[in-house]
């Protein structure tokens, strides 16, 4: 079969090479592109040129592989790329997204978190404080809340964020437990 005069082999080849191109140079500058990505809803570029990546491939080795007729083969290679791009989209992409999503925070979400100071914080000063998150370590500037000297190691509970400044207030674990026993050590008091 030939199309405008083209060799169908020619013309799977100069498709499976032009899809594999722009992805490539889709990889490379997709955030560029994302944009277009959100506007063509289930069309994404990703799972169109894979798309075109499958069914030029698989077409091209069904015709230098096997005599069937060009139509069949065109048909088995785009019910082929169909399956593949939906295996793809749903086990590589879908996860992928959600995934980004569950590692993001927020700082609004960082209030009421406790911290570690590993910079100290001068009176009416800046220093810094780690705080542990499921996806790591999150290091942000912080201010103390009363503008009191906090010294560097000590546990903090951040109470507010202005301007990606965390401000705190120094924090012990058990500071109920030792007020409700009435004594400042830390220590039950057993007499």
């Amino acid at each position: 079969m030939t199309i405008f005069g083209t060799p169908i082999e020619s013309v799977y080849l100069i498709l499976l090479i032009a899809a594999g191109s722009l992805t490539i140079l889709y990889i490379l500058f997709g955030d560029i592109f994302h944009g277009i990505g959100e506007a063509l809803g289930y069309f994404h570029p990703t799972l169109v040129l894979s798309f075109i990546t499958f069914f030029s491939a698989s077409g091209f080795v069904f015709e230098k592989v096997t005599s069937l007729s060009s139509y069949i083969i065109m048909a088995l290679s785009a019910i082929i790329a169909i399956i593949l791009v939906t295996l793809l989209n749903v086990f590589v992409l879908i996860p992928l997204s959600s995934a980004e999503e569950s590692l993001s925070y927020t700082e609004e979400s960082l209030k009421g978190r406790v911290g570690k100071l590993i910079i100290s914080i001068p009176e009416n000063g800046f220093g810094e404080v780690v705080i542990e998150s499921k996806s790591g370590m999150i290091s942000k500037p912080s201010a103390s809340y009363e503008n009191t000297p906090i010294e560097e190691g000590k546990q903090v509970l951040i109470i507010e964020v202005k301007d990606g400044v965390l401000y705190v207030v120094p924090y012990e674990n058990n500071r109920l437990y030792n007020e409700e026993l009435g004594n400042e050590s830390g220590t039950a008091n057993l007499s």
